[in-house]
């Protein structure tokens, strides 16, 4: 394998040097760019965007700012050795670029010209910054920073040693504001703290404004938007960053002329910040009032908010799906993408009448969208058959403009293809998967079958070129098999009922989905039911457990991050209101849910060979579920092995360690699909054998 720096985001990784197209090697899947949600500047003619590719001599994969002028092909503008750069901000005249950069160790604030220019930080803190945003003038800069370490905390350790109290361990983040003088133009000129000169440093270094605390207090900045007039600030906050504080989420507003703070939304449930309308008078935000019982698989809903007279009301009623993640609001109507089924269009709000309607439904896939004020939006999407792109557009004639090629990268690869299948389940619910095959299928052989679960369980699958993760799936199709990706009832884009078909029933229900989707395949006449296997991570790997314990129709079974034991887990996790609301008890109100839904309680019908998968440090599903259901899988005297990825959590997050955890999936199903022994190589290959 060699690690080649490619700058044109428009050049492929390999050549093939025939006219045939060639099965990727797992390291070319795993180094595929990506692109990250756009943004547009006020006037339209700029589009900035991150993209991830891995570096494989670090380690890491790194994110660097892309930018496209005036509709052009895009360029690479950051380029960093070590670290990355992330959340892209134009200035409000559009001269200039603000983002993050962890390049010195902690994200900081960079800025650049978009005339061209040199990157500089305008920030020193010795705390990470996560968030920023530009003041409608131009001339100040918000954003979100850590909090300092307490004082007396070295001195607790130097005495004491190492010790944490449960949910006490975290550190709140606030609200800063710094000036910035928009009119800069030297393009020499540096923040004093960058100059190592230092004459230079007393004679022409710029000084910086320090930044201005806003907030401060026994909270936890989340999330933040600045009125489009400029004058008040609202932020989401919650009592802690600790993962379950979400559901205590709430909304305050800041006056940024008196620095007065003053609570908004205070609902009993979540409550989460969306969008400021154009005239900075009413506020955009979902909520599950005060439920905080099903917050997982229910729908939120959608309101605006007077912030003068706190009078409420609720938008967008008749979307049977749960709104959420980057809402819009421009004079013309409220835009987001939402799922419905395995489609991902732009939908449109009336903010008068509350009704909807679907503004762009092509590509089949719309993720980020970024609006200017002159009426142009960019976007992050794909078709079935492609992977995502940015494109460009107008409102008034959504007429699309790709200004990116990621897809030159798989060119000369032999990829999925990919087609929406939809069968009864055993309760007679409708359930939808992708089914992908070769590009050679021939419909006259039947082909062996590897079925993926995707996690969540509100997650989805959806038709794509090149599915991925730690499961070499384009590498098995090339081999000669067919792969389904099951979405299980409680996946999203199919509706609140839907998404809460699996409360009281996890485990139970979803392997009859998995189930009756094999069995439909097989009533097609398509594969072959002597040469099986079922793999998942997170709560696609819960399933593929439960279906370890209770059937054999498998003949091999990977469990990645899942769990065994809803008691072990439950004590364990650090999202225990996840269990509460999909089981409706603790292990000890009601015990025979827990025991239902458990794959240890059926470990005594446990065959099938499985192989285990987890994360050394992880949190979400610890670690303790893994260790029992492999002794289980022992003392039944089912083959079964642990691998455990040291230093990591829930997901594998590296390169290297996701190259071996594919390779690993690639030797447990080869040996029992294919009957192939395969030693893992310890040298570098392009050779998937």
């Amino acid at each position: 394998m060699k690690y080649i720096l490619i700058a044109p985001l428009l050049l492929v990784v390999v050549f093939c040097t025939s006219g045939q197209q060639k099965d990727p090697s797992f390291e070319e899947v795993i180094s595929l760019r990506s692109v990250g949600n756009p943004v547009i500047s006020a006037d339209g003619k700029n589009v900035a965007f991150t993209v991830r590719s891995a570096d494989w001599e670090q380690n890491e994969f790194d994110n660097e700012i892309w930018i496209s002028k005036n509709g052009g092909q895009a360029f690479q503008a950051t380029y960093v050795t070590k670290g990355s750069s992330s959340s892209p901000a134009f200035s409000p005249d559009g001269k200039w670029l603000a983002f993050l950069s962890d390049r010195a160790g902690k994200n900081q604030i960079y800025v650049m010209r978009m005339e061209g220019g040199e990157a500089f930080a305008i920030t020193d803190e010795k705390e990470s910054i996560s968030d920023l945003e530009w003041a409608p003038s131009g001339k100040s800069i918000f954003f979100v920073k850590q909090e300092k370490e307490q004082k007396n905390k070295k001195d607790e350790v130097k005495r004491y040693g190492g010790f944490a109290a449960d949910d006490s361990e975290f550190t709140l983040s606030h609200l800063w504001q710094m000036d910035f003088d928009p009119s800069l133009r030297n393009p020499i000129e540096l923040p004093c703290y960058q100059t190592v000169d230092s004459l230079k440093a007393k004679s022409g270094c710029l000084e910086l404004a320090k930044p201005k605390r806003l907030t401060d207090g026994k909270f936890t900045v989340t999330a933040f938007k600045v009125s489009p007039d400029g004058s008040q600030l609202a932020f989401n906050h919650q009592p802690n960053p600790l993962i379950n504080s979400f559901l205590k989420a709430d909304i305050s507003l800041i006056d940024l002329s008196s620095k007065k703070i003053r609570p908004l939304v205070t609902n009993g449930s979540t409550d989460g910040l969306a969008d400021w309308s154009p005239d900075s008078k009413e506020l955009l935000y979902t909520t599950n009032e005060d439920d905080s019982t099903s917050n997982f698989y229910k729908n939120s809903k959608l309101f605006a908010i007077d912030i003068v007279s706190g009078k409420t009301r609720r938008l967008g009623t008749k979307l049977d799906e749960d709104i959420g993640g980057q809402l819009t609001w421009r004079e013309d109507g409220i835009y987001f993408s939402l799922w419905n089924k395995t489609k991902r269009p732009i939908y449109k709000i009336n903010p008068k009448t509350g009704d909807h309607s679907v503004f762009l439904n092509s590509p089949d896939q719309i993720f980020g969208i970024s609006f200017s004020k002159s009426g142009h939006f960019a976007m992050n999407a794909k078709t079935a058959d492609q992977l995502n792109e940015i494109y460009v557009s107008t409102i008034a004639s959504p007429r699309l403009q790709k200004i990116t090629s990621i897809n030159d990268q798989i060119k000369s690869w032999s990829v999925a293809q990919s087609e929406v299948v939809s069968w009864k389940s055993k309760d007679g619910a409708t359930i939808e998967g992708v089914l992908h095959k070769p590009q050679n299928y021939d419909a006259s052989k039947k082909y062996p079958l590897l079925v993926v679960i995707h996690g969540g369980p509100t997650g989805i699958d959806y038709p794509t070129p090149v599915p991925a993760y730690v499961y070499p799936i384009v590498q098995w199709l090339n081999k000669g098999s067919l792969v389904l990706r099951v979405n299980y009832r409680g996946s999203a884009g199919y509706g609140e009922a839907f998404r809460s078909l699996n409360v009281e029933n996890l485990g139970v229900g979803d392997a009859w989905d998995v189930i009756s989707g094999v069995e439909f395949l097989d009533g097609k006449g398509l594969i072959d039911k002597n040469r099986m296997g079922c793999m998942g991570w997170s709560q696609g790997g819960y399933i593929s457990a439960f279906l370890t314990t209770t059937t054999d129709i498998f003949k091999a079974i990977s469990v990645g991050a899942g769990i065994s034991n809803w008691a072990t887990y439950y004590v364990n996790t650090d999202i225990h209101p996840f269990t509460r609301q999909y089981l409706k008890g603790t292990p000890w109100s009601d015990p025979k849910v827990y025991e239902k839904t458990s794959p240890m309680t059926y470990i005594k019908d446990a065959k099938t060979p499985t192989l285990i998968q987890h994360g050394e440090f992880d949190r979400r599903v610890p670690i303790p579920n893994a260790y029992e259901l492999l002794q289980g899988l022992r003392d039944q005297g089912v083959k079964s092995e642990l691998i455990v990825y040291k230093g990591f959590g829930h997901g594998i997050t590296k390169p290297k360690e996701r190259l071996a955890a594919n390779w690993h999936n690639w030797q447990w199903f080869n040996k029992y699909i294919w009957g192939e022994e395969i030693e893992l190589p310890t040298s570098e290959t392009t050779d998937n054998k």
